[in-house]
């Protein structure tokens, strides 16, 4: 088998691929973000698709797809096993790590005792805590917290807790302060999965607007991941965008290339930059945009073309790749930008690779997990971890 020296594993946020068998308990039966935006006028991606993005379970090609040939890549599908549709149980299980009891969600906003006591362990008063758009929480809400410095707390389908503040009021090193003091409070039954910093700039409703300064504090992997399994080898595991935040920094490098983003465009031209280094591991990239700031606004044009402006990269990306590399790429859960409400949708996600040391045109169908990504990474460089669940393809997609 050929020597693979580096894989780069591209997350493109929220982008699934058509609803699982299970998803009625989640209310998402007839999601399918991927069968939505191929839709729109916007979506060109003839690198994805000469790759075998339109033969993976669910989909066949169409006389207007920009690629009709035979699959150049490997491709396929992959089941949730984990109890859950959003960011951090969707990475956790792709790094090998299954949640078989949901995290908490707050669809009534966080219990009176919750809020008393973030009240008291930060000074200042809560405002709103419901769930709510990112959006449309500072515009209903923005006026009142300048007027009387209080946080806008919300929540959403996600087990999430959020603190939007505008930087003219509460400093953004200070907001942060606020999001570690509600993560070290928030545990046992009211471990969310993630604490959000929202900050906001503007005067006014008319022109509030979100800054890129968002930053994540998430709750801590309860099992060994992919990523502790790298680092105990000793291989890279370099996380770009929020991976970092997703796994509260646990397996993850410490070094100049693990970096938050500020775009899906800056987190591919860092991706793109790696290539010049030398390192033996992983590059572990979230794209979050389409998630963010397309899917939960249900819009579906700004959605295809940012998967389009993936796939443009992708064709720069691809020739500069060397023979020891590989490229994949996959997603978290779903949020179909043309299905009802808001919220990450129960879906299959899509999973793509290539690499001169792998076959053209394997057809992985679908897979029983998230976790054999994790599964067949360690694999390839030869890392036991027994408690790590999952099925390799190692075999199945290797020359």
């Amino acid at each position: 088998m050929a020597e693979i020296k580096r894989i780069f594993l591209i997350v493109i946020d929220s982008c699934g691929c058509g609803y699982e068998p299970d998803a009625e308990l989640f209310g998402d039966v007839g999601a399918n973000t991927l069968a939505t935006i191929r839709r729109s006028e916007q979506f060109h991606c003839p690198n994805m698709e000469r790759l075998g993005l339109f033969h993976i379970d669910g989909f066949s090609p169409e006389a207007g797809d920009d690629f009709q040939g035979t699959p150049e890549g490997v491709y396929g599908r992959l089941r949730e096993r984990s109890m859950g549709k959003d960011t951090t149980v969707g990475h956790w299980e792709i790094a090998g790590v299954i949640s078989e009891k949901p995290l908490p969600v707050y669809p009534e906003g966080f219990p009176a005792e919750v809020i008393r006591e973030f009240e008291e362990k930060t000074g200042r008063k809560v405002i709103c805590n419901k769930p709510y758009s990112g959006t449309e929480v500072i515009r209903d809400y923005g006026e009142e917290h300048m007027k009387t410095g209080a946080l806008i707390v919300y929540t959403s389908a996600d087990s999430v807790f959020q603190i939007a503040a505008n930087e003219a009021v509460v400093p953004v090193e200070q907001l942060y302060e606020y999001c570690r003091i509600a993560r070290e409070m928030l545990t046992g039954d009211h471990g969310v999965g993630r604490v959000i910093a929202r900050p906001f700039v503007g005067t006014d409703s008319s022109n509030f607007q979100r800054t890129p300064r968002r930053h994540d504090f998430s709750i801590a992997p309860p099992a060994k991941t992919m990523l502790d399994a790298l680092q105990e080898a000793g291989l890279a595991s370099i996380g770009i965008g929020k991976i970092r935040d997703i796994f509260a920094g646990r397996g993850v490098d410490d070094c100049a290339f693990t970096t938050p983003t500020v775009s899906n465009a800056d987190g591919m031209e860092k991706t793109k930059a790696l290539l010049q280094e030398d390192f033996r591991g992983l590059a572990f990239v979230n794209l979050v945009e389409t998630d963010m700031t397309y899917g939960h606004r249900r819009d579906v044009d700004g959605y295809a073309g940012a998967v389009s402006a993936f796939d443009r990269w992708l064709g720069e990306f691809l020739p500069l790749m060397g023979k020891e590399d590989v490229l994949m790429i996959t997603a978290d859960h779903g949020c179909d930008p043309g299905f009802r409400g808001t919220d990450h949708t129960r879906e299959y996600v899509p999973f793509l690779a290539c690499g001169q040391a792998l076959r053209q045109n394997v057809n992985l169908k679908t897979r029983a997990s998230f976790a054999d990504i994790a599964k067949t990474i360690l694999d390839i460089w030869e890392i036991e971890a027994p408690e790590i669940p999952g099925e390799s393809f190692k075999k199945d997609i290797l020359l």
